[in-house]
């Protein structure tokens, strides 16, 4: 299935859209309101301090992607630390419905955001439609194939960083924006410091579109060095980006304000800030982001997953559609997608995809960490560091939901083991066959 993938067709430049696409698309517009609701006025320093945690998350990704690159990306990771067992297999289908949770997150996103051109309810079922519109649309471009797709994501990725960053140059300047009067004079007491590690969780979910980037790997140009650079360049653009934008709404909208319209918190800081013209430049934006977003992240795990099946890791059926296995794979992939859009609400979405993300993400630091550090010159001061803070702030996060929302709790529990449990029946039926 290797030569479906063809080497040296993503650039440097294409790779760095792809993750930028999956990143903005999803954090600004999904996932800002929802940190501000559990971080209050210190929301924008979240972001910031969860870019440092989420350096620490990389280091395992570049060490290990920049030895092996693979178009299977973290599933190659994971094979390779743990072999062709359960815990590769049930882990790398983790990120995978990680992933998948993404698009269904920014495809609701793209429906509250256009509601706002009409003044349309947050709660109308427009959201989910034309969430789902997005899904089918997107589906289409990735069937066009690679070109299409960088093509598309590199246009995009300009578009949007650009008119997001005048967008927060022109909220701040509107609010005449001081950085000393922005610095909290001090800490509320009305957020624990659970909720605070619950917000940092979010904010891992928010970058976690670097992993895009390994999941194309040997698509990019040079991967050996590639890799690691497009890696790190997405983590800086969007750090720069998602603080610049978070300062520009605090400065706008009070934090009840924010949380009251979290769903779509950027166009609402929008009014105060340029009026009726501003709010539609910042939809338009906010539509180009989630567009480009989805399209990366279809783009990725449909060439992971794909790769889970050319591994035998996880089990494959045409159901009599032609074409390529990693076609196949959008249809599932954008399928699950637009059940989630339709059944799931924004909050309980970024949840799951937060709690799949950060499990998978212990897993890939404990595999290199034993089996794989001596052989891709890792740190290991720098890989414990990393697990010690995904455990921290998973544990706060589930602390968190089990008092508000335990049912998404239940739901991630009861995932997670269906999943393991799966594949632990599927690899041994396997391993049973080439007995016989």
């Amino acid at each position: 299935m290797e030569e479906e993938y063809k080497k040296g067709s993503l650039s440097l430049t294409g790779a760095v859209s792809l993750g930028t696409g999956v990143m903005i698309g999803a954090a600004i517009f999904a996932l800002l309101g929802q940190v501000a609701e559990l971080s209050g006025e210190i929301f924008p320093f979240i972001f910031l301090i969860g870019a440092v945690l989420v350096a620490f998350s990389s280091y395992s990704y570049i060490k290990v992607s920049n030895a092996f690159p693979s178009a299977g990306g973290v599933a190659m990771i994971l094979q390779k630390a743990y072999g062709k067992t359960t815990i590769t297999a049930g882990s790398a289908l983790l990120m995978a419905f990680a992933m998948v949770i993404n698009q269904s997150l920014v495809a609701r996103t793209f429906g509250s955001y256009t509601l706002q051109l009409f003044d349309g309810d947050d709660n109308s079922i427009w959201v989910p439609v034309l969430g789902v519109i997005l899904l089918i649309g997107t589906f289409l471009i990735n069937m066009a194939g690679n070109k299409t797709v960088e093509k598309s994501a590199f246009i995009m990725a300009i578009l949007k960083v650009g008119g997001i960053t005048i967008f927060a140059i022109g909220g701040l300047w509107a609010a005449g924006f001081s950085f000393s009067e922005a610095l909290p004079s001090e800490i509320s007491n009305e957020y624990s410091i659970p909720s605070y590690l619950g917000a940092f969780a979010l904010t891992t979910l928010a970058y976690a579109g670097f992993t895009t980037i390994t999941n194309s790997g040997a698509e990019v140009v040079n991967p050996h060095k590639n890799v690691g650079r497009a890696i790190i360049i997405s983590l800086l653009i969007c750090t720069v980006v998602y603080i610049l934008v978070a300062f520009a709404v605090s400065s706008n909208l009070s934090i009840s304000s924010i949380v009251e319209t979290k769903n779509y918190s950027l166009a609402e800081a929008a009014r105060p800030a340029f009026g009726k013209y501003g709010l539609w430049f910042t939809v338009g934006i906010a539509i180009v982001a989630t567009i480009s977003g989805v399209i990366a992240n279809v783009f990725a795990v449909s060439r992971m997953t794909a790769m889970l099946t050319k591994m035998k890791l996880i089990p494959h059926s045409h159901f009599g559609m032609p074409g390529r296995v990693q076609q196949h794979m959008l249809v599932y992939t954008v399928v699950i997608a637009i059940l989630l859009t339709i059944f799931f609400d924004l909050t309980r979405i970024a949840s799951l995809g937060a709690i799949f993300y950060i499990v998978m993400d212990i897993v890939i630091h404990w595999g290199v960490l034993k089996h794989l550090r001596k052989e891709v010159n890792a740190n290991p001061a720098i890989l414990i560091t990393a697990i010690l803070f995904d455990a921290i702030i998973l544990g706060a996060f589930l602390w968190i939901k089990l008092d508000t929302d335990p049912f998404i709790i239940i739901l991630s529990v009861g995932l997670m083991v269906l999943i393991f449990l799966s594949e632990k029946w599927f690899l041994q039926s396997k391993k049973t066959e080439y007995e016989k």
